[in-house]
């Protein structure tokens, strides 16, 4: 058996390849967009890619089934009571697939979604026990999926926290303890609380310290895994629409457009948003007015799309040789705007020093004195409410970061603001909004809350 995970970072994703190496089928579990490493990676193991099997309808990202269908000419397939736009196989419960003396077994798990199916692997079809478990977001490592996303329209999160129990009490927690665990997303996700940095286990060791398969009876389990969960991302609904729906494939191997100065500020003038993808320390020191800093080295398609709307055109800056990066990145959440590219930035903003702005970045002592010198001081935590509960700084107002842009409306935008986050980054992209929607003094405190709190034992 060919089996291989592959796990992006940047989204907390994690997709598979398997494969039966005497027949040379082989299947692809939950693809990201960008599809060139299984197509290599199959072709390398001499594997023809026949399937393409997607746990449920992803609301996080945007899958590659279609980029990875014309690829191949693979089949996809869903469970059976999901409805596609483009022709899909469906997956009836208990259905087994055999790739050679590989099988596969599908299991519907609904709960996180009503059409979530898990995927049992067999490496050999007479073996007493399985070798693993695709849970897809049925069951992840530390945590189970959420039953309160928006993409299962027409369902309450009590009828989907109820099937959800049912699916991991009577469809995974039967399998055998020794059974490996492979979900599709790690820690970092919204999907889910108390993801593990671990990007697989054992049925038997989540049995055993899983806080949600703890609970002792299903209301428990309720209140145990609705309460403190991060607020969704704006583009969730958007992407678990558009995984339903035939749509345009992604070239990868393209680059956007270069646009020279008085292009970019053509396609800006026509409603276009400026994403800076540089760190936020390069973006402190100099940037064109108006960007938005959302960094390359961080969460960036996520954070991209929790605070632009997937309706809008979007302009890049990043450093030279990265702007195909950023596009296919983008991509990955289905935002395909992108216009384009300011050609040589840094010299654009040497040439231009009228249009380049500077960012207040705070210490936390040095957030310390101005709290003590500057009457009404604006501070915004930006984190989440998990994050939260266990301290802020004053009283400090709380707005997740992917909420900012539809509740500017809280706060004077006229008063003194500084936000901040856990350590750095999303502080960025929340001050960067801020000030692109009107706020004239805006600072972020420099390593965010745990910079705070250690400043704050150091001095007592």
């Amino acid at each position: 058996m060919k089996f291989t995970q592959y796990y992006l970072d940047c989204l907390s994703q994690a997709s598979y390849l398997i494969g039966d190496e005497t027949s040379g089928r082989a299947v692809v579990v939950d693809p990201r967009r960008d599809i060139d490493e299984y197509v290599r990676d199959a072709e390398a193991a001499g594997l023809t890619i026949e399937l393409i099997i997607e746990t449920h309808f992803h609301a996080d990202f945007l899958s590659g089934h279609l980029e990875l269908a014309a690829a191949t000419g693979a089949t996809i397939a869903y469970s059976s009571i999901a409805a596609t736009e483009f022709e899909s196989r469906k997956l009836a419960d208990g259905e087994r697939i055999e790739l050679g003396d590989v099988v596969l077994e599908i299991r519907h798990t609904p709960g996180h979604t009503p059409e979530s199916i898990s995927i049992v692997v067999w490496e050999h079809a007479g073996d007493a026990e399985p070798y693993g478990v695709l849970t897809g977001d049925t069951l992840f490592i530390g945590d189970v999926g959420r039953p309160d996303l928006l993409s299962s329209i027409g369902f309450t999160r009590e009828e989907l926290a109820k099937q959800l129990y049912a699916s991991l009490h009577t469809k995974l927690l039967t399998l055998p303890d020794t059974t490996r665990v492979f979900p599709a997303h790690g820690a970092g996700s919204a999907c889910g609380k108390n993801l593990s940095t671990e990007t697989s286990s054992t049925i038997g060791e989540q049995r055993r310290s899983n806080y949600a398969l703890l609970a002792e009876d299903e209301q428990t389990f309720f209140d145990l895994v609705t309460e403190g969960q991060p607020p969704a991302p704006g583009y969730f609904v958007f992407d678990a629409i558009l995984n339903r729906q035939d749509r345009e494939l992604l070239d990868e191997t393209a680059d956007p457009d270069a646009l020279d100065l008085d292009g970019f500020d053509r396609l800006v003038e026509g409603g276009a948003m400026i994403i800076d993808g540089r760190d936020p320390e390069e973006f402190a020191h100099g940037h064109l007015a108006g960007s938005i800093n959302v960094g390359l080295n961080g969460r960036y398609a996520e954070f991209a799309g929790s605070v632009i709307h997937s309706d809008v055109d979007i302009v890049l800056v990043v450093d030279p040789g990265f702007e195909r990066e950023a596009k296919n990145r983008l991509a990955r959440i289905g935002f395909d705007r992108v216009v384009g590219f300011l050609r040589a930035p840094l010299a654009v903003m040497a040439d231009h020093p009228a249009r380049v702005r500077q960012a207040s970045r705070l210490t936390a002592r040095e957030f310390d004195q101005r709290s003590a010198e500057i009457e009404r001081l604006q501070v915004v935590d930006i984190r989440n409410p998990g994050e939260v509960e266990h301290g802020t700084i004053g009283d400090a107002v709380t707005i997740p970061v992917g909420q900012l842009p539809s509740r500017l409306g809280e706060l004077d935008a006229a008063a003194p603001t500084v936000v901040y986050c856990a350590g750095g980054y999303r502080s960025s992209v929340a001050a960067s909004v801020l000030r692109q929607a009107g706020f004239d003094d805006v600072s972020d405190i420099l390593g965010g809350y745990g910079a705070w709190v250690e400043a704050q034992a150091t001095a007592s």
